[in-house]
């Protein structure tokens, strides 16, 4: 696996594309335990992302992740924003200056944002929070890439390790953000920001094995 700039870019406004055919889709998870706006909070920030990226060149992929994250922090409201941000420009200075990315670089890309993404929200795992999707998939990617999984398989291994990590979401009490108000109330939902996390994540792996 070796992705050019320019190919991260198309992927980004992929990932835009699945999140505004999905909106509804995370809005109604987030209107069951929360200000019931995630799904249309994310399409505004990616839709400011594309537009942000058009005159790109793709010449240092830690720029996109940096600008991506920035359009992020600046017009998706609540929680998700800053979080999301933080992720993305975590992200964006372990690949600065990089023209292309190894699937060593995604890993360390992924290590950073859930640490920038631990940090700012102060949560952890079991929490019922994005972490929930996020850092079951890193594991698993790392796992993965140790065990000698080529990119496509160990890519594949880390969606799985999210789909669980979501579905478990269901099991937990929110302890984090406005769902903790409902506290065993909380039970049974599926968590919208560890849902988005698995979207942007799918839609990786689709568009890196198409």
């Amino acid at each position: 696996m070796s992705v050019r700039g320019l190919r991260v870019i198309e992927i980004i406004n992929k990932i835009a594309d699945d999140i505004e055919k999905n909106k509804m889709y995370l809005t109604e998870l987030d209107a069951a335990i929360g200000d019931g706006d995630h799904g249309l909070n994310m399409s505004k920030g990616f839709l400011a992302v594309k537009e942000k990226l058009k005159d790109d060149d793709g010449n240092n992929i830690g720029d996109i992740l940096k600008k991506t994250g920035m359009a992020l922090v600046s017009n998706v409201g609540g929680a998700s924003g800053p979080l999301y941000g933080t992720a993305f420009m975590k992200a964006a200075m372990v690949v600065n200056g990089k023209k292309e990315i190894e699937i060593e670089d995604f890993k360390q890309v992924l290590e950073a944002a859930l640490e920038g993404i631990k940090i700012r929200g102060k949560a952890k795992l079991n929490e019922k929070t994005i972490i929930d999707a996020l850092e079951p998939a890193v594991e698993a990617l790392k796992n993965a890439l140790d065990n000698g999984s080529n990119a496509e398989e160990a890519l594949k291994k880390a969606v799985n390790a999210a789909e669980t990590g979501v579905e478990h979401t269901k099991d937990i009490i929110a302890t984090k953000g406005r769902a903790s108000y409902l506290g065993e109330r909380s039970i049974g939902h599926q968590d919208p920001g560890a849902a988005s996390c698995l979207l942007i994540l799918k839609t990786i792996y689709n568009e890196i094995s198409c």
